[in-house]
């Protein structure tokens, strides 16, 4: 029997989407932008020189921004050794439910809503009821921000009033940050879970508990204890076909969030990364045949996309293909793994959200050759293909 892998790069899209203007984001291009800046000497933070990634440049890397969006790569010329080629999306958004879900074989079939770019951002009987669910007379924020900012904003006046702070973003969501002790883990998961119903009605995506710790003096930065309150998909995803099937999907980091648990046998999550990282590696040695790995790497947009930090992006990317190459080395004979992406955020664009791209689609475990365009539904119709089970969705397999 077969064992599949889908590891999503959060945000790492490589340009060319045809509907990028009506988004905002003509030209954007997240790893043409990173690759071109580190050949100019202008990513020098922590790193120098042209990007290095020559794991993941020898399954397509380089070959798939070309594809998508015709830039050239300096330092990533490595004549393909895998399947590869770049994924286009049909759902009318650039954020992760739509990528993961649409990756997963289902596209999103309405139109999400989004809060106005205005302060406040959200109507007054929705903060009502946070206020209500939280115990409280007020929220701070009440607007459009980044979270790592809004959290050294607001962190103290948080502390001193112990009002949530709230905000949102271009994406369909709302998102709530507290500190852990002082307002309390649990608390903020329970606000978050109670309030999604809420949100969802209204065909907002996700609510998002971000909690925080520190001090005034110290400084705030956000733990390690995100949960996402996503809407359940329209239909039954690429998960809910292999659970189905009898087989085991192992969701490595946000995945049981974004799916709202449908479809997940196990869920495996960390500290950042690294640590996902490590629960990757090891279910490629312990996974068992029929299962399905499906994996978020948060960080590359969290951390450096949204801050606009090129320097720091490319080290994420520097540090993913060393785990690359050990996932390689690991990979069994009947084995499937296929590196993509769910939307862009080029960290050299103007503002700080995500950004309407094409996304990269590398295949080990199918020999070599070029995919060319394809959809991202067609990424859970060919792992389908792989594990034997019946795919339900709009997408073809890309597989030889």
């Amino acid at each position: 029997m077969a064992r599949a892998f889908l590891v999503v790069l959060d945000s790492v899209g490589c340009g060319g989407a045809p509907d990028a203007a009506d988004f905002g984001d003509d030209g954007a291009n997240t790893l043409g932008h990173v690759i071109a800046a580190c050949a100019q000497g202008q990513a020098q933070d922590g790193r120098s020189g042209p990007l290095q990634v020559p794991a993941l440049d020898a399954l397509g890397l380089g070959a798939a921004v070309r594809l998508a969006s015709g830039v050239a790569t300096p330092g990533l010329a490595a004549a393909p050794d895998g399947l590869w080629g770049a994924a286009t999306q049909t759902s009318r958004g650039k954020d992760t439910p739509s990528g993961h879900w649409e990756l997963a074989g289902v596209p999103v079939p309405w139109a999400w809503t989004y809060f106005p770019r205005q302060v406040p951002a959200f109507p007054a009987d929705l903060v009502a009821r946070i206020c209500a669910l939280a115990g409280m007379d007020g929220i701070l924020g009440n607007c459009h921000a980044a979270g790592i900012p809004i959290v050294q904003d607001l962190g103290a006046q948080h502390l001193r009033t112990g009002w949530p702070i709230c905000y949102t973003s271009a994406d369909s969501v709302l998102q709530i940050a507290a500190h852990e002790d002082a307002f309390g883990l649990d608390r903020l998961h329970r606000l978050c879970a109670d309030l999604a119903p809420v949100v969802h009605a209204m065909r907002v995506g996700r609510v998002i508990a971000r909690p925080f710790s520190g001090t005034e003096d110290t400084g705030f930065r956000r733990t390690g204890n995100r949960r996402d309150f996503a809407m359940a998909p329209p239909a039954p995803t690429l998960c809910d076909w292999v659970q189905g099937a009898g087989g085991q999907v192992h969701a490595v980091g946000k995945i049981k969030d974004i799916f709202s648990g449908h479809g997940i046998t196990q869920h495996h999550k960390g500290q950042g990364d690294v640590a996902l990282f490590d629960h990757f590696l090891q279910l490629l040695r312990d996974a068992g045949e029929g299962s399905l790995t499906f994996c978020n790497f948060v960080e590359f947009d969290t951390l450096y996309g949204h801050t606009r930090d090129v320097s720091g992006y490319a080290r994420a990317l520097e540090r993913f293909d060393k785990v690359a190459a050990q996932a390689l080395a690991r990979l069994r004979q009947g084995d499937m793994l296929v590196i993509t992406a769910d939307h862009g955020n080029d960290p050299t664009a103007p503002g700080t959200d995500h950004t309407r791209e094409r996304v990269p689609v590398l295949v080990a475990g199918y020999g070599v050759g070029q995919i060319g365009h394809c959809a991202f539904a067609d990424v859970a119709a060919s792992i389908a293909a792989h594990l034997g089970v019946p795919a339900q969705g709009p997408g073809r397999s890309f597989l030889p």
